[in-house]
């Protein structure tokens, strides 16, 4: 037994063990058993009537009862949105009550608040046409009155043959000698008042003009108070004085095709003033009669809305209980239902707790009966996880589900992906910020948890846990690189550097020298303005991505080797993990030991030209490049190692997989059975997968695929960490820029107004682009090394996940 071996199991790198079961439960208790299943919820039940519609299911007319009565709730859940009604809800006072007598209560509050709306509507109506009235009887009276007024002046105007007045006093003119005649000379002329939409009113006026030939005369004005019909939003009222009872009719359905509605308005003042009040008193009358209904109906709503929570979910759990009932099937005696799915090995015991209890409240005389079944489909993939660990999960079942039983890459992202977050966003200062906001969003979590937030909001608080890593880590990298918003600060001691001469003080000419231990803890200050700043840290950065990226690479195969040693594929662990550990560790794994070789030794050897001149001339001298006693051999032998293992990668599996394939075709392997190298459970997944129909040349190309994109991939992947350097460094030449183009150029002012501009916009350009862009861009980058440089080492990703019954899980579903 090794020492893997002994080791404890991990509850996170493995997803948990299920199996297949089978559940024969009595029909007069199935509803009750599914229910306890649903509130434990770690049952997952396979749909038996895939080959059915919706329609030829056993409880079709249970889920149409559900989704009948979920319609109603959520009308009554709009009309109560809709009239802005506050109720409390007080859960625990409620009287229980079963679905006949809910579906019931449902029904007689439906068809109340239907009749409530439908008076409502009427008296609205009828509301809004007396205050059209009114509004048209006040205009157009005004413009009844006005025409009387000045029908006198008119007729001097006409005697003394004053005919230079511009158009509209012209129309004005005729308007009042018409009405002044058809008063006092029954000459025939007519008029129509009304009110019309206001964006209708000018194609209205070209309307009646044509149809009268212009032989009227229209006048308009604003109605001065909205009309509160939502349908027809009329405003504006008009007066059109015309002759002749056909154009008075044919003006009429002109009106009507308009939506424009008209009103009788008498030319005597004395009539309309006691139309006038007649139509007030009728609106005081309405108005008390539709705020008691608006009251009347609130009450009922608030009364609906203090159990509205309750019901839906009741609701929505009864509607779930009968969609995976219909997952079921009847026995051949139509007396129980059969019900299979995957639960939890760890879970039995309480499905069949859940069981038993509902074998006796239902009064059941035959218990259900609960028992496992093999089956050749592969089993979902299942990980506990809290609200710690689930964004890390999520970030990782955001590339792929892990196939069952696969190692679980979201235990190493928990460390590994904030640390490489914060190689690329190291200050201290921005990472204080990341902490104040991560810490505010975990002390309020049980507030925001309860609310609906925006989709940017929801994503910051389900990782809320992950941005607290990453803050730290930021901090922890950021006194690394001694940056606290770009400045260096002297906090772990004195700098190992002063100035050549004591009264120097510029360092840039004079330069420094060593006088005392290095700095204890990260950069030293002094290499801030240096002259050689740049390319310390960039030499400094560079070298410590690519070891990072070699411990992270070398990580993930050292994980393809347990997978393969947790499933039995010895070949795997024989012809991939060895041959690939070689290949990574002959070429970038001894640039990493050269790195560290040259940092402990303080080595001025150019690492560019060994490594290039590895490959070109081997055996040539290394001269200056020479870093320890045996170099050249050591290159030598690690070169054909390298060699070597490129068609160790490509060639064996396949035709072992072949020679195992023919064996087991003719029967020789039985014998073996008893052995982990030929257990059928236990053999490669490429063998079992092609256990019927094996192929070896599509085996053979497959395997040539891997191993190029490996090969292939070494050198691109550990490029590609070189992202570290490089964001690390932008991140800190946009800080310096900030600080020193903003912040210390606006304090080398005088006005105080200048220096408060440059703080402020400091500020947001600290805020909105490091902080916002900068830190998204590292999150993105970081990502991306998960993703694509670590996880494709080791990582299957094309399982699927465990979705139980659950009524847990209803409150994110629709309906």
């Amino acid at each position: 037994m090794g020492v893997f071996d002994r080791l404890p199991p991990m509850d996170h790198l493995r997803s948990e063990k299920m199996c297949y079961v089978q559940l024969i439960i009595p029909a007069e208790c199935s509803r009750i058993a599914v229910t306890y299943l649903g509130e434990l919820g770690l049952l997952q039940f396979k749909d038996l009537n895939e080959d059915k519609s919706p329609f030829q299911r056993i409880f079709v007319n249970q889920v149409k009862r559900c989704a009948e009565m979920s319609r109603k709730l959520r009308f009554f859940s709009d009309q109560i949105n809709k009239a802005g009604v506050k109720s409390s809800v007080i859960p625990a006072l409620q009287p229980d009550i079963d679905l006949e007598e809910l579906e019931a209560k449902l029904g007689e509050y439906e068809h109340e608040l239907l009749e409530m709306n439908t008076n409502s509507d009427k008296l609205q109506q009828t509301y809004n046409e007396l205050l059209e009235f009114k509004l048209v009887l006040t205009k157009a009276g005004g413009i009844l009155a006005s025409s009387h007024n000045h029908a006198a002046s008119a007729e001097r105007e006409l005697d003394e043959n004053i005919y230079d007045k511009e158009v509209d006093e012209g129309n004005s003119y005729l308007l009042e000698q018409g009405v002044h005649q058809g008063s006092h000379g029954n000459s025939g002329v007519r008029f129509v008042s009304g009110i019309i939409l206001k964006s209708k009113a000018l194609s209205f006026e070209r309307m009646l003009f044509r149809a009268t030939r212009g032989n009227m005369l229209f006048n308009q004005a604003p109605a001065g108070e909205p009309v509160t019909d939502p349908i027809s939003g009329r405003e504006n009222c008009f007066c059109s004085f015309l002759s002749g009872e056909q154009a008075k009719a044919k003006i009429l359905k002109i009106c009507d095709s308009f939506g424009a509605s008209c009103y009788p308005v008498p030319e005597e003042m004395v009539k309309q003033r006691q139309i006038f009040h007649e139509v007030s008193a009728r609106l005081s009358d309405l108005e008390v009669t539709l705020d008691a209904g608006i009251q009347h109906r609130n009450r009922a709503l608030e009364s609906v809305g203090s159990q509205l929570w309750r019901w839906t979910i009741m609701v929505k759990k009864e509607k779930a209980v009968y969609d995976t009932l219909n997952m079921l099937n009847f026995d051949v005696t139509k007396k129980c239902l059969v019900g299979e799915g995957w639960c939890p090995i760890f879970a039995k015991s309480q499905i069949k707790e859940c069981l038993q209890r509902a074998t006796l409240h239902s009064n059941s005389q035959v218990g259900t009966i609960f028992h496992e079944m093999d089956t050749i489909d592969s089993p979902p993939t299942y990980f506990r996880t809290d609200k710690f660990t689930n964004a890390f999960q999520e970030i990782v079942d955001a590339y792929g589900v892990a196939r069952y039983q696969e190692a679980n890459p979201a235990v190493y992202s928990v460390v590994t992906f904030p640390f490489l977050f914060a190689v690329m966003f190291g200050d201290w200062g921005h990472g204080i910020c990341l902490l104040i906001g991560a810490l505010i969003l975990i002390l309020r979590e049980k507030k925001l948890s309860s609310q609906k937030l925006g989709s940017f909001m929801e994503m910051a608080f389900g990782g809320r846990y992950v941005i607290l890593l990453m803050a730290i880590f930021s901090i922890y990298c950021g006194l690394i690189y001694n940056e606290f918003f770009s400045v260096p600060f002297h906090i772990f001691g004195k700098s190992a550097y002063e100035c050549r001469e004591k009264t120097c003080s510029d360092a840039h000419t004079a330069g420094l020298i060593k006088v005392r231990d290095p700095y204890p803890f990260g950069v030293d200050p002094s290499w801030r303005g240096s002259r050689s700043e740049l390319p310390f840290l960039n030499s400094l950065k560079m070298k410590m991505s690519i070891l990072m990226g070699v411990a992270q690479m070398n990580l993930g195969i050292i994980l393809s080797y347990f997978d393969a040693k947790f499933h039995g594929n010895a070949l795997d662990i024989r012809y991939q993990f060895i041959p690939q550990m070689i290949f990574l560790n002959s070429l970038f794994g001894y640039l990493a030991l050269l790195i560290l070789i040259k940092w402990c030794s303080g080595s001025q050897a150019d690492l560019y030209h060994v490594m290039i001149y590895m490959f070109l001339d081997p055996a040539g001298d290394l001269g200056e490049n020479q870093l320890f006693w045996g170099q050249k051999e050591l290159q030598i032998l690690l070169l054909l190692l390298a060699l070597v293992a490129v068609p160790w990668m490509l060639f064996p599996k396949p035709f072992i997989l072949k020679r195992l394939h023919k064996e087991r075709f003719q029967g020789h392997t039985y014998r073996f059975l008893g052995t982990s190298e030929m257990d059928p459970d236990s053999e490669p997944d490429s063998a079992r997968a092609r256990r019927d129909d094996f192929n070896f040349s599509e085996v053979f190309v497959h395997q040539m695929i891997h191993s190029i994109e490996f090969v292939l991939g070494a050198v691109s992947n550990t490029a590609s960490y070189l992202r570290l350097w490089a964001l690390s460094l932008a991140h800190s030449e946009l800080s310096t820029v900030f600080y020193e183009k903003l912040l210390l150029l606006a304090w080398g002012y005088d006005s105080f107004i200048v220096k408060l501009a440059g703080f402020v916009v400091f500020a947001f350009a600290t805020a909105f682009i490091l902080l916002g862009m900068e830190s998204l861009s590292a999150f993105l980058h970081a990502l991306r090394l998960h993703w694509v440089e670590f996880m494709n080492k080791f990582y299957h990703g094309d399982g699927y996940k465990f979705k139980p019954f659950s009524f847990a899980l209803l409150a994110d579903d629709e309906d």
